[in-house]
């Protein structure tokens, strides 16, 4: 399958955020090492891209806490098919299906935005100086554009060189090459910790999942993710890594934004001790009312509500049993000695 249509669909993009910018009055020279119209058009490329992918995000969080509200359900389960590994995994995908919840939406504009960063990367790949007018004009970029882009530089580093550049593609693109490599290992750690740190703030909001599954894939996504940045990040041009640190930045706003307009559950109710009662509180309506004394006082509330009862019939049962009038019991026994005599 061919990826065309994304390399014409990015460089599209692109080119009409540079054309505004150069309408606006914003140069192509370098200010401060940087040629601003470049930058803040690979900015805007996120910005369009989060704006078009808003409904998947939405999509994404309701799903989020749709397996939140699944996690009682979900632990009840592990509880009941402790050990049986085969039919735990069965009735789990039978919960989903019947709920209609699906623990991979969370991943979606993950995987979406996947396709449009391996087509920045390559577009980027090609801004190569000594290529033939054809190659140049090639994704529809106009020669003059194309040029212009060849000498983007972000605090005097080509937008189009990376950590690993030979001293070749560094000699072409008249790059030094300790400026690269100080710069790009500086974009590459501010993309891991800001990698993490989009993770941790959704994990933190709706807590960490019950389903073993959910929970690989949230370890993977907190820990693995950023990590493996970290080896990859030398292969990814200087101008991939300002999209990747600026999605990031965009997308801890935005969930910064829906997660206080619209709080989770588990804000109001404090994570797993909220979960539940709501769950024991559905059960515990008619004759399952037992269930409560196990989550408010553990097995110490079970012992305490026969020990108060038990002395009481016990000490009815050791007193003579005419006398059983609990005001005078003497006065009760010599009446009953009395006809005796």
């Amino acid at each position: 399958m061919s990826l065309d249509p994304i390399y014409y669909a990015i460089s599209w993009i692109l080119l009409r955020w540079h054309s505004l910018w150069d309408a606006i009055g914003i140069p192509d020279d370098r200010v401060i090492g940087t040629t601003w119209a470049w930058i803040l058009a690979i900015f805007f490329l996120v910005v369009t891209l989060r704006v078009i992918l808003f409904p998947v995000f939405v999509k994404q969080i309701k799903s989020q806490r749709a397996m939140q509200a699944l996690q009682p359900k979900v632990k009840a389960l592990q509880e009941k098919h402790k050990g049986d590994r085969e039919t735990l995994q069965k009735e789990m995908m039978e919960l989903y299906r019947t709920e209609k919840a699906n623990p991979l939406m969370g991943c979606l504009p993950m995987f979406l935005q996947i396709p449009v960063f391996f087509g920045l990367f390559h577009v980027l790949q090609h801004l190569k100086p000594g290529l033939s007018d054809e190659s140049k004009q090639l994704y529809g970029w106009p020669l003059e554009q194309f040029n212009s882009a060849i000498d983007a530089h972000l605090f005097n580093v080509p937008i189009s060189a990376k950590f690993g550049s030979s001293a070749s593609e560094l000699a072409a693109l008249g790059a030094d090459g300790v400026t690269v490599k100080i710069l790009a290992a500086v974009l590459v750690l501010v993309m891991m910790a800001t990698t993490f740190l989009t993770q941790r703030q959704m994990i933190l909001k709706t807590g960490w999942a019950e389903d073993p599954q959910q929970l690989m894939i949230q370890r993977l996504m907190l820990y693995g993710i950023p990590f493996t940045l970290l080896f990859s990040g030398a292969l990814f041009p200087i101008g991939v890594v300002i999209y990747w640190v600026t999605n990031n930045l965009f997308t801890l706003a935005q969930q910064q934004w829906v997660l206080r307009k619209f709080p989770p559950p588990q804000m109001a109710n404090k994570g797993g001790t909220s979960a539940r009662p709501a769950a024991g509180t559905k059960t515990s309506g008619g004759p399952k009312s037992p269930v409560q004394p196990a989550r408010t006082g553990g097995l110490f509330s079970r012992k305490t509500e026969p020990e108060p009862v038990s002395p009481v019939v016990d000490t009815k049962a050791l007193a003579p049993k005419p006398g059983a009038k609990p005001v005078n019991p003497k006065k009760g026994a010599r009446p009953a000695n009395k006809p005796k005599g």
